[in-house]
């Protein structure tokens, strides 16, 4: 059964950095920079950090949280209309 994770890192050395996202980008949906959406059993997520593991340091952070079922999403963008000279939100 697959999972939805959000994967959060924080790596202090550019070496470490770029073999973290080199693991990570494959399984994730889409995200920024260092926080990764992705879709994984439980399994997998443990592959995953037991993956990611070696390749960070004590002072590196990863965090990899499960979305409950149904998240709450805080912020949503929306659509902004321009029309005459004034935004409508």
């Amino acid at each position: 059964m697959m999972h939805n994770y959000l994967l959060c890192y924080d790596i202090f050395n550019e070496k470490r950095l770029y073999k973290i996202r080199k693991i990570s980008y494959p399984f994730a949906l889409g995200g920024q920079k260092s926080a990764l959406e992705m879709p994984l059993s439980r399994k997998e997520a443990k592959v995953l950090l037991t993956t990611l593991s070696p390749h960070s340091a004590p002072e590196d952070k990863i965090n990899l949280i499960e979305i409950e079922e149904h998240p709450l999403y805080i912020g949503k963008s929306i659509d902004v209309i321009f029309e005459e000279g004034m935004i409508i939100l």
